[in-house]
């Protein structure tokens, strides 16, 4: 298999993997984290349609995210399970403390900030740093699950 086929493949398993790990920890109670519904209600208010936005989006995101662990692979000549999860595990740690803290609120209509007022409604709870609003269970469940998404994609790049 070439370098993007590989790539793309593992991008797909690795989406499924960790989407997989995230929606049963909220269905079985150790988060309340629901990914779907905070990407897509980036693009609509209305929840049923909001899930499927969310989870397209968040496969789009998971191969484009194959595709540059993928490069970063190329980069540094290497790639395997272990480096793969390395990376996974910077993803979730900047994701958890960066992305959904300042980058986020930028672009999404219906979340709520540490800074709205009392009368304001928002659709989506703000995460909080590493995601604590979520539960104590979020940051390691996202953690892992990264890890997971990481060592799939390194496993499978060849080059």
């Amino acid at each position: 298999m070439n370098t993007l086929g590989s790539m793309l493949a593992s991008g797909v398993l690795g989406t499924m993997v960790l989407t997989t790990v995230l929606r049963s920890a909220s269905e079985l109670g150790y988060t309340r984290m629901d990914l779907a519904l905070l990407l897509g209600t980036i693009f609509t208010s209305n929840r049923r349609r909001a899930k499927v936005a969310g989870y397209v989006v968040h496969f789009v995101f998971g191969l484009a995210f194959a595709i540059a662990y993928g490069l970063f692979f190329l980069a540094v000549g290497h790639s395997s399970w272990w480096l793969g999860a390395l990376v996974g595990a910077l993803h979730a740690m900047f994701v958890s403390a960066v992305l959904v803290n300042v980058m986020l609120p930028i672009v999404h209509p219906r979340i709520g900030t540490p800074d709205s007022a009392a009368n304001e409604i928002a659709l989506i709870e703000p995460p909080g740093f590493l995601m604590s609003n979520y539960g104590p269970n979020t940051f390691l469940l996202n953690l892992l699950a990264h890890i997971a998404y990481g060592a799939i994609i390194g496993a499978a790049v060849r080059f």
